[in-house]
């Protein structure tokens, strides 16, 4: 799902193999560190990340390399 507001879009990613507090940080601090993301906020319970990012400079695929490369996989 995405959404653009005033420049930014954001996009809402299903992760896999999440399964405690410390889990959503380390994917939040991974999809922050991601030039471009304004925002990111890790939902462990629904197994979601919603990442607000500028579009040029941040993609989708570089969200999904983030949360892959923090050792989570997402639902495509």
């Amino acid at each position: 799902m995405m959404r653009n507001d005033s420049g930014e879009t954001t996009v809402v990613l299903r992760i896999d193999g999440m399964s405690c507090a410390g889990c959503a940080a380390a994917v939040e601090r991974a999809l922050s560190g991601v030039d471009g993301v304004v925002s990111a906020s890790v939902d462990v319970a629904a197994k979601e990340a919603h990442v607000q990012y500028r579009p040029g400079t941040a993609g989708r695929d570089d969200l999904v390399g983030a949360v892959r490369s923090a050792g989570y996989s997402v639902d495509e």
